[in-house]
């Protein structure tokens, strides 16, 4: 099966999302998406606050560059998400 953003499987897709590291205790991080605070596990990632993470179902995936969150950040705006 091939998914386009127009078929009922894509809309229901989930995706990672980028956030910036507020406070790191343990192998927990909070992480904050526009204003929306969600604690993270961290696994095996080394981050410290202040850090541009991408987050899926809780989990850290990995560290981003501020410039590529931005990016993403607005391509999921344009796409409403």
């Amino acid at each position: 099966m091939i998914l386009t953003p127009y078929t009922k499987e894509a809309q229901n897709m989930c995706v990672a999302l980028p956030g910036k590291v507020i406070d790191v205790r343990d192998r927990k991080a909070t992480v904050d998406f526009n204003g929306n605070r969600v604690d993270a596990r961290t696994g095996f990632v080394s981050i410290k606050p202040g850090d541009y993470v991408l987050v899926h179902a809780g989990c850290i995936l990995q560290k981003l560059t501020e410039q590529d969150a931005d990016e993403m950040t607005e391509i999921f705006s344009e796409l409403g998400a």
